[in-house]
This record gives structure tokens, sequence and C-alpha cells, in this order.
């Protein structure tokens, strides 16, 4: 058939029924949709044959509705465009190369844009860091100051008084009974030196004397004044134990020590060794309970220092 001119009769055709046209896209809409969704659940199982079964589906469809549907002639206006083209499906569409590549909506006839929302994630505001403990260490209670080492040193002072007088006074006594004289005083005095009745009381009155210090600590002088008898007796015992160990008392049976101490008992050696036992230790106590009533003072400011500390509390001090 030629293409009509320009001055020619057109051939009219009888109008052909667009009924059968319908059915026949629609039969091909179905027949793809069938194909789609076979294509798709053949995707999950099989992804390799997939689009191979999908595109056997769409040319066995499409073969059929070209087959059953009469070719349309539609004569279209010159420069008109169509809002929305339907396929055309020819004789030939069979043997024209299909693209095997799936695209979803590729035969929609109206494009969908599709916008995924991105899931908004609630912004929660940090949170302020806890404050750290602050561990301050309580305060220790004071110590308290002792006066017996003082009482001690001051004791060995005493005890190097109580030696030089009590070495006087027996040299004294010789010397009224004639046994010392200018001449023999050194000698009389360096054998008094090494011997036993000179060193046994010293260091006898010596251990009272700490002992009494011990005991009061940092006690008042009226203590020394009454309890210095006691530092007297245990000087005169010294003296007693004295003569014992320069006999010796080891060589010496039990009548003859009993006998050696009866008549040192008011010797006045003895008496001379309480006496100074006594005197020394009041006037040398005197000393040891100033120096007690000093340290007293220093504790008791100390503990007030620590109760002023506990009520006032912890502080940070900044650098």
């Amino acid at each position: 058939m030629s293409d009509p001119k320009y001055g020619e009769p057109i051939e009219e055709h009888p109008p052909v029924e667009t009924t059968s046209v319908d059915e026949a896209v629609a039969s091909a809409h179905a027949g793809l949709a069938d194909a789609e969704a076979a294509s798709r659940e053949a995707a999950v199982d099989a992804p390799s044959t997939a689009d191979a079964e999908a595109a056997d589906a769409v040319h066995t469809s499409a073969s059929a509705a070209s087959e059953q549907a009469p070719q349309p002639v539609v004569a279209e206006p010159a420069h008109a465009e169509s809002a929305h083209t339907e396929p055309v499906y020819g004789s030939s569409f069979a043997d024209d190369p299909v693209d095997e590549t799936y695209v979803p909506g590729a035969y929609s006839s109206s494009a969908e844009t599709v916008v995924v929302a991105e899931p908004v994630v609630p912004v929660v505001p940090a949170a302020a860091p806890a404050p750290q403990p602050i561990f301050v260490q309580a305060p220790e209670p004071p110590r308290l100051r002792g006066n017996r080492g003082a009482a001690g040193a001051i004791g060995l002072l005493a005890t190097l008084a109580f030696g030089i007088l009590y070495l006087g006074a027996a040299l004294g006594l010789q010397a009224i009974r004639g046994e010392v004289t200018g001449a023999n005083v050194g000698t009389a005095a360096l054998a008094a030196v090494q011997s036993w009745w000179l060193w046994v009381p010293v260091v006898v009155f010596f251990i009272g004397f700490w002992l009494l210090g011990a005991i009061i600590n940092r006690g008042r002088w009226g203590h020394w004044v009454i309890f210095g008898l006691l530092v007297g007796v245990v000087a005169y015992a010294g003296h007693l134990l004295g003569q014992l160990f320069q006999a010796p008392f080891w060589t010496l049976t039990a009548r003859q020590g009993a006998d050696l101490v009866q008549g040192q008992l008011l010797a006045p050696l003895a008496i001379v060794a309480f006496v100074l036992g006594r005197e020394l230790t009041i006037w040398f106590g005197a000393w040891v309970a100033a120096r007690g009533k000093r340290v007293t003072e220093l504790n008791d400011e100390a503990q007030r220092e620590y109760e002023r500390t506990l009520e006032a509390g912890p502080r940070l001090h900044q650098s």
C-alpha cells in the first residue's frame, strides 16, 4: 500500500473495534505482572536464572497478545504529541533482541518517586559528669608527750651529784678517823673509785630516781617532795648492799653477813646516803616537775588545736 498523495482521495476503512485491542493490552499487562511476580519469586531461590525466566515469560505473553490482537491503523495528525503512548506489539516483536535486565517499574504507566525518610535519631544531651568524691584524711589526734626521758636525763645529773657528795662524805669521815690525810687523799679517792662500796649505792640511787620519775612523769613538784623519801630509803639500802659487795658477801657466812649489816645500820655514811638521796631527789625533782609542767601545756595546746580542727571540718587548699 502506497502512501496517499495530496489531492487524491483517502480510502476509508471500516471502523475497527477497540474493544479487542483493549482486551489484548490488558491481557499483555496481566502477563507482564505475572512474569514480574514470577521473576521476583525466582530471584529469591535462584538469582542466576531469574532474568532468563522473566524474559521468557515476557516473550511468551507478548507473542500470544500479538497473535490474538488485530493490527490497528491509527492516523495521527502531524505535530501531535500524545501525553501517554501505549506500546504497540508487532508481529516481529519476538525476533527483536530483548534486554534481559529487569528494571522494576519500567512497564508502569506512571513514574512514582519513593522518598525514603531517614530515621530520626533523638539527640540525647550528654549527662553532666558526676562529681568525684574527695577523700579528706581526718586529722590524727595529737600524741601526748611524756616526761620520762627527761626524768632519766636529769636523774643522771642527780646521780653524778650523789656520787661526788657521797665520796666526799666518805673521805671526810675517814679523815676524821685519821685514815686519810692530805698526803694520801688522792690515793684514797682513787681506791674509792675502784671499790664496790661507792658504785653500788650510786647505781641504786639512779635506779630509784628514774623509777620515781617514770611514775610521776608530768606530775607536780609536790609529788617529788613526798615520794622523795622513798629514794632516800633506796639510797640507804644501796649503802648496805655496797658494804656487802665490798666484803665480799660470797666469802662470808650468814652470821658474818648479818653482823656486817647490823654494824652499818646506823653508820654515819649510811645516814649520809639516806639524806643525800632524799634531798637530791627533791631539788632535781623540781627541775623534772618544771619541765613536766611545760610538756603538759604543750599537750593541752595541741589538744585544743586538734579540737578546733575537728570543729572547722575539712577544707580544700588550692595551690
